[in-house]
């Protein structure tokens, strides 16, 4: 969505995960200003954002069980991937459109060496600081409140 409303002039920019930037670029409507994965931009950005899963306090009390095989379920994907990254398409031509669903096991292959279900308490603090300076956050909240432990 992000990609058409660029292409349709809607907006001037977009922050996106590796689809929408892909779409857009291809379409022509747009191009990669910074990927602060792969070293663009300032060193603390890397922490700004992730792939993540997140549930509530209420759930993890309730269902750790559930939430600890999700995280499994997680790392075997991930194990999979990287085992064979032809798997993407197959589950991408069932929840894309054709474009995209062309386009996932590229993305998938480029973005492989960050997939980690792992969250380091320096990433913790780097999202912190971010979500402070972006004014959505003004307590200072430690690893075991942001992080579950299971198992």
């Amino acid at each position: 969505m992000a990609a058409k409303a660029l292409e349709d002039r809607l907006i001037d920019g977009f922050w996106a995960n590796g689809m929408g930037t892909e779409v857009a670029v291809r379409n022509g409507a747009g191009k990669v200003v910074l990927d602060i994965r792969r070293g663009d931009g300032p060193k603390e950005c890397f922490n700004y954002t992730m792939a993540s899963l997140a549930v509530t306090d209420r759930f993890l009390a309730e269902k750790s069980d559930v939430a600890a095989k999700m995280v499994k379920a997680m790392e075997a994907t991930h194990l999979a991937l990287k085992a064979d990254v032809s798997l993407a398409e197959k589950v991408g031509h069932k929840v894309f459109p054709a474009s995209e669903a062309a386009l996932i096991a590229r993305l998938i292959e480029r973005d492989l060496p960050f997939y980690s279900t792992g969250i380091s308490p320096e990433f913790v603090d780097g999202m912190n600081a971010f979500a402070r300076k972006a004014g959505i956050l003004d307590t200072y909240p430690n690893y075991s409140e942001v992080v579950a432990r299971l198992g």
